[in-house]
């Protein structure tokens, strides 16, 4: 009978050994199983509900747009409100979302792949790093269906958006539309025909320089840096935020670390009188309009006006939320980032191409040279030769930042970064690189966006950028690294998730300020490990051959 026992317990052990193993395959099947679980078609019923706010779907069209038969059709079968927004819109802003009566998607035409979890629509950045993968994975009609998205906010919305729901109006992400339509372009089986092609450009080239434009309006610029910042067209707390704990939750960690506050604290009353109400609303924010402002008071104090704009303007970064701006981000529009201005350097390059093809001469030279002053902007202010990296720069404070980012790498990625700058920057490998892969900096905080916590789009563009630069061994070594992490997490859970832990190289993240899911999809970093995967197989081959 011990015996017996004995033998079953040690082909339990066995088999759930061999169940951990960490399996390329079981990832692979995962991402493939994945695109599907993850496409959202707006006349789906499960694309229409936004887990963020717990209210009724509800669709808008755009002003001058007539909503199509199969919108018609969803909206008696999933049981939504069609509505039109009140007015065309030329720019990011032109519609406040708090004028609006509800809260909803905002229509695409074409089916696109969304994050996972909660983030139940299409993202911005997010959609670069999925389409790369869904390139990479063959899948070129979803891939161009994304981009033609992106597109149709820019003509409808007035940019590339933060995602397509109406709270969202008031800002951007990182500007990735070029490289988006590069990836399309370069892609033989995209188009039918070379004349398919170039009117495909032709169209989409205007829309991405009206894109471009939201990043050199003057409430972007960084001072007169010559350089841009993140910032959100809106003012106060965000609507999305409206049933959460997040505001109340920055102000107590404040509250708690009053020598790490830099000001983003108001004394004011709970219930303000009519005067003090009106002094809020350019001091804090407007308490009367917005039930999450008015809910937004703590211990006697309540968010300035200001913390709110670098709120915003983080969100828009992508990196929400971090410490590296100042506690939970809120700085983050005092800064001429180094990330932002790496993807315009790229993004106006792209452009000056897209011009040469079209036999544009003139707008060709005038990318080309947008690109050079940007380049010349970011060596005098983001190039720290005494710290042998870049720095974002604080321009209100005139000073650069005081720790290090993975955003150093971005120049690479770009092609911004001379040789000797860029043999730098991989000098600096030590700073971030852990058992897992790339953190975000050395500085663990709590929040999601720094140290020890490592993010699928951060890691391939630093993995990219070096091996442009010809530090192929790091690039490799980097992203075996960060795809045994993703092979490791589903071993363990059967998933992938958002973000990662870089110094125990899995998906145990523990999060103290900020958001604390990891939330399982996951768009991007499906998309990173295959083309992490497809860098590691091409150095294979090419090893190969050299035997």
């Amino acid at each position: 009978m011990k015996a017996t026992c004995l033998s079953l317990l040690l082909a339990t052990f066995i088999a759930t050994a061999s169940a951990a193993q960490p399996d390329p395959a079981k990832t692979r099947a995962y991402i493939d199983k994945a695109w599907s679980t993850l496409t959202r078609s707006q006349d789906e019923c499960k694309s229409l509900v936004d887990p963020k706010i717990k209210t009724r779907p509800v669709m808008y069209i755009p002003a001058q747009f007539t909503a199509p038969k199969d919108l018609l059709q969803a909206q008696k079968r999933c049981n939504i409100d069609v509505h039109t927004l009140p007015r065309s819109i030329e720019q990011l802003g032109d519609v406040d979302a708090h004028a609006l009566p509800v809260q909803g998607l905002l229509y695409l035409p074409h089916p696109y792949v969304v994050p996972g979890g909660f983030f139940n629509e299409m993202y911005g950045w997010d959609s670069y790093f999925i389409l790369l993968g869904l390139v990479a994975d063959h899948r070129i009609e979803l891939a161009r269906n994304m981009v033609d998205n992106a597109l149709f906010e820019v003509q409808y919305y007035g940019g590339v958006l933060n995602a397509n729901r109406t709270y969202y109006l008031s800002r951007s992400q990182p500007p990735f539309l070029t490289q988006m339509m590069v990836s399309v372009l370069n892609d033989p089986t995209a188009f039918h025909s070379a004349d398919e092609k170039r009117a495909w450009l032709e169209a989409a080239y205007p829309l991405a320089v009206r894109n471009h434009d939201i990043w050199v309006r003057p409430e972007h610029l960084a001072g007169n840096t010559g350089l841009a910042r993140y910032y959100d067209f809106g003012s106060g707390p965000v609507l999305e935020a409206q049933t959460s704990e997040y505001y109340r939750g920055v102000i107590k960690w404040l509250l708690a670390h009053p020598n790490d506050n830099p000001g983003y604290l108001l004394k004011a009353p709970e219930h303000p009188d009519a005067a003090e109400t009106e002094r809020l609303k350019t001091a804090s924010c407007d308490t009367q309009a917005s039930k999450v402002c008015a809910g937004n008071w703590l211990g006697g104090f309540r968010l300035t006006a200001d913390y709110y704009h670098g709120d915003r303007a983080m969100r828009e970064s992508g990196f929400d939320t971090n410490f590296h701006y100042g506690p939970f981000g809120g700085s983050t529009h005092h800064y001429a980032d180094v990330s932002l201005n790496s993807l315009l350097y790229r993004y106006e390059l792209d452009l000056h191409d897209f011009a040469q093809q079209l036999g544009k001469a003139a707008d060709a030279e005038r990318w080309a040279q947008a690109a050079a002053a940007r380049k010349q902007a970011m060596d005098k202010y983001l190039w720290r030769p005494e710290f042998g990296m870049y720095r974002d720069y604080d321009f209100v404070a005139g000073k650069p930042s005081d720790s290090p980012y993975l955003t150093t790498f971005y120049p690479l990625w770009a092609g911004a970064a001379s040789v000797q700058q860029a043999a730098s920057v991989r000098g600096k490998l030590s700073i971030f690189e852990l058992a897992g892969g790339l953190a975000m900096d050395n500085k663990p905080s709590g929040a999601q966006w720094d140290a020890p916590f490592g993010w699928a789009p951060t890691n391939w563009l630093a993995v990219a950028g070096l091996d442009k630069y010809g530090f192929h061994d790091d690039a490799h070594r980097i992203a075996a690294k960060f795809n045994a992490t993703i092979d490791r997490g589903i071993a363990e859970d059967g998933t992938i998730r958002e973000k990662y832990n870089m110094a125990s190289g899995n998906a145990d993240v523990k999060i103290s300020a900020g958001y604390t899911a990891n939330v399982i999809g996951f768009g991007w970093t499906n998309g990173v490990y295959l083309m992490m995967e497809e860098l590691l197989s091409g150095a294979k081959a090419k090893a190969a051959v050299a035997q």
